[in-house]
């Protein structure tokens, strides 16, 4: 393939087959794949690419050793910034990231960079005899530990940052499962569970230690793990707040928050048969809101029976915020599109379960504060859809527990925690945080990257408290 020609597509299962399963819906690149898309990589010099990640990775150099062969190296690579390598290349949106910077967009399409992180990634996997984990740099550093409050994108990183430099970590985690948001956010035709704890054991093996079913807030709170023997806290809990709509018949059996739907399909298995977690096959669903939760939740819906499944937006396509591709295989797989639709309020029958929805038509106006042109009421355009279900998929604040059990924890008036966003730190000294927990609802990466930052942080404080070279 000549450089700077199409980009290699990505093997995907059929759509009439993938809506009956919860495999992974894209299949991954063949080496020879690999090796094409990586030849359409100029090595640039000032590597433009790489100042649009998050981690830091060096993109032209892993994409180097896949165009030598070298497939287990390219993985090194990544790892030496990354340690969730296979899941950032399933999840991450680098078409707003590393690949938009690509110096090819100028005349065509990016390298496919996340397509090419994730096979370097899953043949190490494939093909290792055993994981390859790097020494801490700084040994000395181990009589130093350092507590990660949440078992998801940003502790994970955290974790692992700090391991590799030298210091003992422990993880507490509320839930009985690690990976936060990545366990109970994302479906397994995203995100299949043996990539997630395979990335996980490769965080433990760097020597963190994980304890699941410890709410700090509850079981002790923040302050206690400092005065117990820990330099440092880091605070990842996360957003599981819903942001709900604040209409009439909201409190309706069979509405559920996008997040509640997620957690009991792909945390709590409710489409699997040997599990008792409740939840109600729809006929006809519908969600509300276009981010990637409202695909999720969707697609999910598809998958588990439902025969219709709807997504109910006020703006128009192009504003709506999922990635391309998720839009693109919802619809592939039977998903309908109701844009420019508002609910005005939800309607329940005789039992108080919900039956429909009384929605108005909406035109765009001017842009909001997000770019996005503003959604305004058409007047008297009121008209009924049919749902037995509905998802109010519309974003996340933060976790509320340990801003309401930590004194002295400066937050938000909509709940994030107040950092400082060079370090890291909080307006407690010692406690870190970062992630959703900081900033709402937002990506994997974004996420990945605040932990990097409050790693470096960390291991700052640290060493100036004690004096550490």
């Amino acid at each position: 393939m000549a450089r700077g020609g199409p980009r290699n597509k990505m093997p995907q299962q059929d759509a009439a087959k993938r809506v009956q399963n919860f495999d992974e819906v894209a299949l991954g690149y063949t080496e020879e794949q690999a090796i094409d898309e990586a030849e359409r990589c100029l090595n640039c010099k000032n590597k433009p690419c790489v100042a649009g990640c998050p981690v830091n990775i060096d993109i032209p150099a892993f994409i180097q050793l896949i165009k030598a062969g070298d497939y287990s190296g390219a993985s090194e690579e990544i790892k030496k910034t990354n340690s969730l390598p296979a899941i950032c290349g399933r999840v991450c949106p680098q078409e707003e990231q590393c690949e938009k910077l690509c110096i090819l967009t100028k005349k065509g399409e990016s390298v496919a960079i996340g397509r090419l992180e994730r096979f370097a990634a899953d043949y190490e996997a494939a093909h290792s005899t055993g994981e390859s984990v790097p020494e801490p740099q700084n040994p000395e550093l181990a009589k130093y530990s350092v507590a990660v409050v949440g078992c998801g994108p940003a502790g994970l990183t955290v974790a692992g940052d700090l391991a590799k430099n030298g210091y003992s970590v422990t993880i507490f985690e509320a839930l009985h499962k690690t990976g936060g948001v990545l366990r109970y956010g994302i479906p397994e035709f995203r995100l299949p569970r043996n990539i997630l704890d395979r990335e996980v054991k490769y965080v433990e093996s760097l020597g963190v230690k994980i304890i699941s079913d410890i709410i700090v807030g509850r079981t002790f709170r923040v302050e206690d793990l400092l005065r117990n023997g820990f330099e440092a806290v880091f605070v990842g809990t996360g957003a599981g707040a819903p942001k709900l709509m604040g209409i009439e018949g909201e409190n309706l059996s069979g509405i559920y928050s996008g997040n509640e739907w997620l957690t009991r399909i792909n945390l709590m298995r409710a489409h699997r048969e040997e599990y008792a977690t409740p939840i109600k096959i729809p006929t006809r669903a519908c969600v509300i809101g276009a981010g990637n939760t409202a695909m999720d939740c969707a697609r999910t819906a598809m998958r588990i029976g439902s025969e219709e499944v709807t997504i109910v937006y006020r703006r128009s396509r192009a504003e709506m915020p999922a990635r391309g591709e998720e839009i693109e295989n919802a619809e592939e797989e039977g998903v309908k599109l109701m844009l420019l639709t508002n609910p005005k309020r939800f309607i329940g029958d005789e039992k108080g379960a919900v039956k429909a929805i009384e929605c108005l038509k909406m035109e765009l106006g001017e842009p909001d504060s997000s770019g996005r042109r503003r959604p305004v009421t058409v007047e008297g355009s009121e008209f009924i859809i049919e749902a037995d279900t509905v998802i109010v998929a519309l974003g996340q604040n933060p976790n509320p527990l340990i801003r309401s059990t930590t004194e002295g924890l400066e937050t938000e008036s909509w709940g994030g925690i107040i950092i400082n966003e060079e370090t890291g730190m909080t307006s407690i000294p010692g406690v870190f945080a970062g992630g959703d927990a900081v900033t709402g609802e937002a990506t994997v990466i974004s996420a990945m990257g605040a932990g990097k930052i409050a790693a470096e942080g960390i291991d700052k404080y640290i060493r100036e408290k004690h004096g550490i070279e």
